[in-house]
């Protein structure tokens, strides 16, 4: 059996808090923080901070940990594949079942207990290349919920020997709680395999200077890794064979990590097959991974065309979030929602939103930067399960989370940038989500009057057409359909 094995009794100890903390991570329900109806929270004490009225900043680690958590099945991706092989004479495969990858028996069973029947439309292109022989290397872009931790833990597996009692596999992870996230996957994946441990490389496990180290698959965050490697000598990467470079979009935002991961890579053999994951294309992480990836395989995905043509978008003029607050209850009254999502530039009007809603009766729930990923996923996870029929929430959840019984989202501020001016694509995510999946969706505007000038930008934008609304009309409002 694969266990997760701490180097001496204080990295024991270490493993059993961080193992604590990890199994909130993936009992999020342990950590509930659904808003109910019922009673109205004590967060009106939290509107006075003056960070409250900052904009609610996405964290680019902690979006990725939220979308692990919160998608606990395999999402079949709507993307088309796109594969760039170094060598285009050379045939293309691709597989619809893991026996044809002729696997280890005991992974093959791994795979089976983790509730994988077949490979996603990701793991098809990409398993072949990452289980070739001789290795290759691999470029990929792919989002969470994808499989994309299972391909690359299966690629460690199959590369290792339980008998060489060293390391031979490293991931590096852009937080403690994504390499947590990726031994679980190991853990789990790896439960029949017999002698083999894992061993991490993250903040709270100390490691003496001189300690051999015998697990043969390291997870680690770049800045640990690179101590525990250059300054503890405490692994030998000449002697690595599989080398995974997680999150890459999410390694650049941070500062030093990019830096670190490139000296690591530098320090491997020629023969180490890398991997490199992202979520994201954009050139500049492409130019990072094409300069830490040598001779690479390229996946990447058809950007997903997020469309406004089959959403109807109105716009109410108000004077201030009260004037807002009134034409909110209008159309709440006027129309049926299934489900909706209200945004909020700023966590004091979230919070003060949610206040008002929630005191005239209405199940709501808020979702804003300063909760932990975990509270995060529990109030997406209730509000998925129809729980609470109104999320309202800040940036923090503007991309990346899918709801599909959302019908209605409104803008209760218009998302502007730093320079206050009009934010298109964060408003194109915004209300894009309401009509996914071939559906038709609704989205309201709340604008004070010396905004429309914004709002007309973002119609001319997109060239589509933004209907004003009178909130006080209760006839023209029942007679908008989806």
């Amino acid at each position: 059996m694969a266990s997760l094995l701490w180097a001496s009794d204080a990295g024991a100890a270490d493993g059993e808090r961080l193992s604590s903390q990890f199994s909130n991570l993936i009992h999020p329900r342990k950590n509930l923080l659904g808003i109910k109806n019922t009673t109205v929270p004590n967060i009106d004490d939290s509107l006075n901070p003056e960070d409250d009225d900052e904009d609610d900043i996405v964290d680019l680690a902690a979006n990725s940990l939220l979308n692990k958590l919160i998608r606990q099945s395999l999402v079949e991706s709507s993307h088309l594949v796109e594969v760039l092989q170094k060598d285009p004479s050379s045939p293309l495969y691709s597989v619809k079942t893991f026996e044809e990858l002729r696997l280890k028996e005991e992974i093959l069973k791994g795979i089976y207990a983790m509730g994988f029947n077949r490979p996603s439309k990701i793991q098809e292109m990409a398993l072949p290349m990452m289980l070739a022989h001789p290795p290759q290397n691999l470029i990929a872009q792919s989002q969470s919920g994808t499989g994309k931790t299972a391909a690359f833990v299966l690629a460690m597996l199959s590369r290792v020997n339980p008998s060489d009692l060293f390391p031979q596999c490293l991931c590096l992870a852009p937080t403690y709680e994504l390499a947590l996230q990726t031994g679980r996957v190991v853990e789990q994946m790896g439960k029949f395999c017999v002698n083999l441990e894992v061993m991490y490389a993250i903040r709270g496990n100390h490691v003496s200077r001189g300690t051999k180290i015998t697990k043969q698959i390291v997870i680690g965050t770049p800045g640990t890794v690179l101590d525990w490697c250059f300054k503890r000598k405490l692994v030998d990467l000449t002697r690595i064979r599989v080398f995974v470079l997680d999150e890459a979009d999410v390694m650049m935002d941070t500062q030093g990590f990019s830096d670190q991961s490139i000296r690591i890579q530098r320090a491997l053999p020629p023969e180490c097959q890398m991997l490199l994951f992202s979520a994201t294309f954009e050139d500049s992480v492409l130019q990072f991974a094409e300069r830490i990836i040598p001779d690479p395989n390229v996946i990447k995905l058809r950007k997903e065309e997020l469309t406004l043509n089959n959403i109807r978008q109105y716009y109410v003029l108000c004077d201030n979030k009260n004037d807002k607050y009134q034409a909110l209850c209008n159309i709440y009254g006027g129309i049926t929602i299934g489900q909706a999502m209200i945004f909020c530039q700023t966590r004091r009007n979230a919070k003060w939103l949610t206040v008002e809603m929630m005191r005239d009766g209405h199940q709501v729930s808020l979702l804003s930067g300063e909760l932990t990923v975990e509270q995060r996923a529990s109030i997406i996870q209730r509000f998925r399960d129809g729980k609470e029929k109104v999320l309202i929430t800040t940036n923090v959840c503007a991309r990346g989370i899918d709801v599909k019984q959302v019908t209605i989202v409104v803008n209760f501020d218009l998302p502007v940038n730093q320079a206050l001016e009009p934010d298109y694509e964060t408003y194109l995510h915004r209300i894009g989500r309401t009509g996914r999946f071939g559906k038709k969706g609704l989205a309201f505007n709340m604008i004070e009057v010396d905004k429309l000038s914004l709002l007309m930008q973002i119609q001319d934008h997109f060239n589509s057409s933004i209907k004003h609304l009178d909130p006080e009309d209760m006839d023209e409002i029942e007679k908008i359909e989806y």
